[in-house]
């Protein structure tokens, strides 16, 4: 075999002498970036199209597409490794994400700014992916073995606050902005309070009024009687508000009619033929030999307790929104409603409180002919809740476009910024070159993967980064509807507000620590030393959830310390799974190689996750999280084989 080494152009030995610089300058900005692309893709672009008007059906479906360049990245990571420098790729990434937010900014005004956004969006896509397998390459080759393990927590800090402020800043700064340029916005008061109250007269339609255009809300101040409602009798009331605002021309019918199964292009032609042809078929195959046999192995062997039916639907209050002044014969106003967000919420640092739901009304559009007509909101209560409670929806009528625009253009100014930051401060590892042989770029790149496949002990590291979180992909699937479940279910019935308290803060907080001590306490006694230890703190803590759904416990605090304990136990094992991987891709393709850990690992979380919730269904949250224990054992069993270095991640010892 020829020998494979990085290649040594004046570019990778450059300034080879200069003092290595601190990675407090590169290492928090380099995850930050790599953060931001993906929160920017797969959530902000969802929200965007949401206000634009984009129908759920082809917001969800081709933003969910845009997600498939992170699932099959390995598949060119090579490229990575085997042309330029992991530096060349991490700027040159980073300056084509800011061109690519820069188109797309540009596009949101244009008639068919939709296909546009989503083409540059998938190169913004793939720009990210590639950025990312380039950054975790230079972070190996950057770091020595100790100073890895010392900033792995620190890494996955700041990815997980590029997601998290930036998914919640970003949609904030877009909000405000839509509040600042057009119509002032109203405030909508919503009060739950008990006994019922009488009822209020519907509202009615208004006539012209003095003064500037502005919206009016019926009634100024919306009550809600806390009181039961099946769920027919809910959805009644909701559909009878949607029926009015359809009458009315409230939709825009442009929009709405996107992605219906009438008119659909993909539903015609792709999702009708493979559905009839591929999918039916292999459902039935599916249930036959897998799915019925396994129901009836967990029916027989973890039975589910019997429940009583919980409460099926909370009560529903309709406001409604006018016009003060006729609008001109071809002007248009869309008023757009959404609850206000409190305290952490604006930082993304807390979920929302869902006990005051919009179920109809997000999107209105205003014209001449309806200006003067009621345009229905209507706000249902959580079920859950008891005690008088209140709430604030605000109901705003900016120019959208021109505020997402601003905030695109915003990204694109930041991540220029990242660009030229990164460009000065990254240091110049001697060996961040191609790696290189005699063969051609394509023998090297299927080498590449067939190195890979035969680095010593493939088979066992593959089926413990398959393995190792067999456990938390089914339990982060199931978490949440167990905590927001009736006690009458199996669960804790926790108000939406207390779930985005509990495991929106307190989760997240003590994943956070717990997996920046587990990277410094990593990088002082080795991967080796700590595994067994972060193997217990992996899986033990989610006995928790055993002794939650056994007690049932009515103290808040009790439940939260249960959630964070959990997740700190989590967080500190995933540290070992994260330096495996490192330990396991060094090696000369080290960027490709890890890409490709990175690959299993998703797959890893995405197919367990797939079926959690169906065997929740079948045995029951008791016996479920018996399920996520037993699960456990194989990736507990698998890592206790493997083979690691006593020293990695130690400092060495100095003479």
């Amino acid at each position: 075999m020829p020998p494979i080494v990085p290649s040594q152009t004046p570019e990778t030995v450059a300034q080879t002498d200069r003092p290595t610089r601190s990675p407090w300058l590169w290492v928090p900005s380099l995850y930050f970036a790599q953060g931001v692309p993906f929160v920017i893709v797969n959530t902000m672009s969802l929200v965007m199209y949401k206000r634009l008007g984009i129908s759920n059906t082809d917001a969800t479906f081709y933003t969910g597409l845009l997600y498939l360049p992170w699932v099959i990245k390995p598949f060119w990571s090579p490229m990575v490794d085997i042309t330029r420098t992991k530096r060349f790729w991490v700027v040159a990434m980073q300056f084509l994400v800011s061109v690519g937010l820069l188109m797309v900014a540009s596009s949101v005004r244009s008639k068919a700014f939709f296909q546009w956004s989503l083409i540059i969006f998938a190169l913004v896509a793939f720009g990210s992916a590639t950025h990312d397998i380039a950054a975790d390459g230079f972070y190996m080759l950057s770091l020595s073995k100790h100073d890895q393990a010392w900033w792995v927590g620190l890494r996955s800090t700041f990815y997980r606050a590029a997601t998290i402020l930036g998914g919640g800043l970003l949609i904030v700064l877009a909000g405000v902005l839509e509040t600042k340029n057009g119509l002032s916005p109203v405030t909508i008061p919503v009060q739950a309070e008990a006994p019922a109250l009488p009822s209020k007269q519907l509202p009615q339609p208004v006539t012209a009024q003095d003064g500037q255009l502005r919206l009016l809300a019926q009634p100024s101040v919306l009550e809600i009687a806390i009181t039961e409602r099946t769920a027919d009798q809910a959805k009644a009331i909701i559909e009878d508000a949607r029926k009015s605002n359809k009458e009315h021309g409230f939709f825009d019918e442009s929009a709405a009619s996107k992605g219906t199964a009438s008119t659909s292009w993909w539903s015609n032609h792709i999702g009708a033929p493979l559905s009839k042809y591929l999918f039916s078929p292999l459902g039935r195959l599916w249930a036959a030999v897998i799915s019925d046999p396994l129901k009836a192995f967990l029916t027989a062997h973890f039975p589910k307790d019997a429940k009583a039916k919980p409460p099926e639907a909370g009560n529903v209050g309709i406001v409604a929104l006018t016009l003060s002044k006729p609008l001109e014969p071809e002007q248009k106003i869309v008023a757009n409603c959404d609850r206000e967000k409190r305290g952490l919420e604006y930082l993304g640092l807390a979920k929302g409180d869902k006990s005051f739901q919009l179920m109809e009304g997000e999107r209105l559009v205003f014209n001449s002919t309806n200006w003067n007509q009621p345009a229905m909101i209507a706000i249902q209560l959580d079920p859950k809740l008891k005690a008088a409670s209140a709430a604030a929806f605000i109901a705003s009528s900016g120019n959208i476009p021109v505020a997402w625009m601003i905030t695109l253009f915003i990204m694109a100014g930041l991540f220029f910024a990242f660009s030229c930051w990164h460009g000065f401060v990254l240091p110049r590892p001697p060996n961040d070159g191609p790696v290189t042989s005699e063969r051609s770029i394509a023998g090297e790149f299927f080498a590449t993967f067939g190195s890979f496949f035969r680095k010593p002990g493939a088979p066992l590291a593959i089926a413990f980064i398959l393995l190792y979180r067999l456990d938390e992909a089914q339990l982060g699937r199931v978490v949440p509807l167990f905590l927001l479940d009736g006690r009458e279910a199996g669960g804790l019935g926790l108000a939406t507000s207390q779930y985005g308290l509990a495991q929106g803060t307190f989760g997240i907080l003590a994943l956070t620590c717990g997996g920046l001590l587990g990277g410094f306490l990593a990088a002082k006694y080795g991967l080796k030393k700590m595994l067994p230890i972060m193997l217990c703190s992996m899986y033990l803590p989610k006995l928790a959830y055993i002794l939650l759904s056994i007690t049932q416990p009515e103290n808040f605090l009790l439940i939260c310390g249960g959630v964070a304990a959990e997740q700190f136990g989590y967080g500190f094992g995933l540290t070992a799974f994260l330096l495996y991987m490192l330990y396991f891709a060094d090696g000369p393709h080290k960027t490709a190689h890890y890409a490709i850990c990175t690959g299993f690992m998703a797959l890893g979380m995405m197919l367990p996750g797939m079926w959690s919730g169906w065997v929740a269904d079948i045995i029951g949250y008791k016996h479920f999280f018996v399920w996520v224990i037993c699960s456990a054992l194989p990736g507990f069993t698998l890592a206790l084989l493997l083979k690691v270095d006593p020293q990695f991640g130690k400092k060495a010892a100095t003479t």
